[in-house]
């Protein structure tokens, strides 16, 4: 189900500093009997939106990208998500330590009047099996540009505020 989420998630933006959005529109498959999103997917969609704010921030042996574990995933559903809606999801990263970390993260409208779901988003760092090791998503590349884009720019800073 996982796998599914994250071919549909459509970047919108990310930072170095451990930030990502996402644009994801809610269809049947993520739906419950009142046509409505399901809690149950509004959980994997966070679990996954929010992991992947780890993501410029990870470097070997330090929060390899979709290593680790969920210790805590807390929601709180603030209003229903009707489907076919299309809802901005925002992650950012509290705090990421050698083994645990803390994301925060939020379901809103596109334009941010409405805001869907909260969530808190607790991991713990663990190896990752090597046979996944290897594994991408779409804006891996993306992200990974941007980074360097942003370490670009500082190491372009650090230079000149030397001369």
């Amino acid at each position: 189900f996982d796998s599914e989420v994250m071919k549909k998630m459509k970047l919108v933006d990310a930072g170095p500093e451990g930030f990502v959005q996402f644009e994801l529109t809610i269809g049947n498959e993520f739906s419950n009997l009142n046509d409505v999103m399901h809690g149950g997917a509004a959980g994997v969609i966070f679990d996954m939106a929010t992991t992947s704010a780890l993501n410029p921030l990870s470097r070997p042996n330090f929060w390899f990208f979709m290593g680790g574990v969920t210790r805590t995933l807390n929601i709180s559903y603030l209003r229903a998500v009707p489907l076919g809606t299309t809802v901005l999801l925002t992650s950012r990263v509290v705090q990421a330590g050698k083994t645990m970390a803390m994301i925060k993260g939020e379901m809103s409208s596109l334009d941010g009047k409405l805001v869907y779901a909260t969530a808190e988003h607790h991991k713990v760092n663990v190896a990752l099996n090597d046979k996944h090791a290897k594994f991408r998503v779409p804006w891996d590349d993306e992200i990974e540009a941007e980074v360097e884009r942003e370490e670009e720019l500082k190491r372009k800073g650090s230079k000149q505020a030397k001369l």
